[in-house]
């Protein structure tokens, strides 16, 4: 039985695809960091769809003062400059309390202000695929290769995870105290050649998930923290950081989104044939195979918690010319509850806020619009 979907509002937002079909930047509860152009822009989720027109009303009113460039569209509630314009390739994140941003780059990590101040900058090797290739000096070069780390920062706002690598092409997930960038604890990661990653923490139980793509090569997950310990160096050098555990049982599982109230997690199995939900240590709770939605049915890279009982998640199969459609499942058992029936067209890439609605993209016009579940 379909699943009725109610529109709470849309917006018309350049880069908005970034929200929706990449992997999110880390932002304070209630907000949507994107990144665009030179900048990270933060966005309040029920600011940004108040009052918002539908797609074919006309673009949103901003307000008075507004750059001329900017005149028409939704206003952040806070910038933060890129500190590498060239380079947009990291995944970044915000503080909790939207008082610094914190941007993973290709030679290094930095904290800076809203008003784009230096707070600190923690050097680190180059992504770049070539060990031990030449720079110019300048810190703008952008080398070439489009694999790149991510960065994390702790609920508490006092520690900053990083995903890094050194100069001899080992990758790192090193700690940093967020205060002044001071590396507190590390871990090698030998068994990885990251394509990219990105981080999540989950909620009560503090650990935080690091999941790193190696294309064709598969997928490492890491958790560290939580029940698995709380981060110290391990010996004088601090070469590794107790608690941090393998929890990638084939190489093959991507992270996909935590749950909003209980410490689990949802990946999918990275050819699209199963969704299974974890606990922190990786314990499979329960799974849902893509064949149970029908014949020749295959889940997508997107899925995650609407709310504390339901997951939204987007599947497919080779007769959908204008992208996967979008399914609810229970959010313990992850038992199909029905296709999701909008009142209009809404398919491709979707992501759930955990607040009860989930945000699609269309492409065609560059319309966000932010969903919840019918009433009835």
């Amino acid at each position: 039985m379909d699943v009725g979907a109610r529109l709470i509002g849309s917006v018309r937002l350049p880069g908005a695809v970034a929200l929706v079909e990449g992997p999110p930047h880390g932002a304070p509860a209630g907000r949507l960091a994107l990144r665009r152009g030179d900048r990270l822009e933060v966005y309040g989720v029920a600011a940004l769809f108040a009052d918002a027109p539908g797609p074919d009303a006309g673009l949103p009113r901003l307000e008075a003062g507004a750059p001329a460039s900017e005149a028409g569209l939704p206003r952040p509630e806070a910038v933060f400059p890129a500190p590498w314009p060239g380079w947009d390739r990291g995944v970044d994140a915000v503080a909790p309390d939207g008082s610094f941003a914190v941007f993973s780059g290709q030679r290094a990590v930095r904290a800076v202000a809203a008003g784009g101040r230096v707070l600190w900058e923690h050097r680190h090797g180059c992504w770049g695929p070539v060990v031990g290739h030449p720079h110019t000096g300048d810190e703008q070069e952008v080398c070439a290769g489009l694999e790149h780390g991510s960065v994390h920062v702790s609920a508490d706002g006092r520690t900053v995870r990083a995903h890094v690598v050194d100069a001899d092409g080992t990758e790192q997930w090193v700690v940093l105290d967020a205060r002044d960038g001071r590396e507190t604890a590390r871990t090698p990661l030998e068994d990885s050649a990251a394509s990219g990653s990105h981080q999540f923490s989950l909620p009560d139980d503090g650990t935080v998930l690091l999941c790193i793509g190696m294309g064709q090569d598969g997928v490492l997950l890491y958790g560290a923290g939580g029940a698995g310990g709380a981060g110290e160096k391990d010996g004088e050098a601090g070469e590794a950081v107790s608690g941090v555990r393998d929890l990638g049982e084939d190489l093959d599982r991507i992270l996909l989104d935590v749950h909003p109230d209980r410490p689990v997690y949802l990946t999918v199995e990275h050819s699209c044939d199963d969704l299974r939900l974890h606990a922190p240590d990786g314990t499979v709770l329960a799974g849902r195979d893509a064949s149970e939605l029908g014949e020749d049915r295959c889940w997508d890279y997107a899925a995650g918690f609407v709310d504390a009982d339901t997951v939204v998640a987007a599947a497919e199969n080779g007769e959908e010319e204008d992208g996967p459609g979008h399914w609810l499942l229970d959010a313990h058992s992850l038992a199909i509850l029905g296709p999701i029936a909008y009142p209009r067209p809404a398919t491709g890439c979707v992501r759930a806020l955990g607040d009860g609605t989930w945000l699609t993209h269309d492409r065609d016009t560059d319309t966000l619009s932010r969903w919840g579940r019918a009433e009835g």
